[in-house]
């Protein structure tokens, strides 16, 4: 009778985003030639500025490299936590944590700078906001 209840809750947790998902889709003619994919900001093909295609290129690589920093920073958290009282294993994770957060530190600035960078570019030149 448990494994029924439990089967039957796991059935619903993995097919009800399915279904769910399944009422928002459509196929209309007017999609079929719009790209998949836009990044923020972006204007249509021919009316794109380059200070706005650099901005997005470069937002999009400082996210990603963010998203690592945090991966890094749960990694060596995950590791102190198993460390048991093993100091070799603490101070690597101690290591970790240290170096995550400063190349955070890092990208953070990087964005900061490139984000004033491109905005002063894009006004110079009246190309609008990135």
């Amino acid at each position: 009778m448990g494994s029924a209840i439990l089967s039957l809750i796991l059935l619903t947790i993995l097919f009800t985003p399915t279904l769910v998902k399944a009422g928002g889709i459509t196929n209309t003619l007017e999609e079929v030639g719009k790209p998949i994919l836009t990044l923020p900001g972006a204007k249509t093909a021919g009316e794109s500025q380059l200070p706005t295609i650099i901005g997005n290129v470069i937002n999009f690589f400082l996210g990603f490299l963010g998203i690592v920093a945090l991966v890094l920073i749960i990694y060596g958290g995950f590791l102190w936590m198993t460390a048991r009282g093993n100091e070799d294993q603490v101070k690597k994770a101690r290591d970790l944590l240290v170096q995550a957060v400063i190349g955070l530190i890092i990208i953070l600035s990087a964005y900061a700078i490139a984000s004033y960078v491109i905005s002063n570019i894009a006004s110079t030149i009246g190309a609008g906001t990135v």
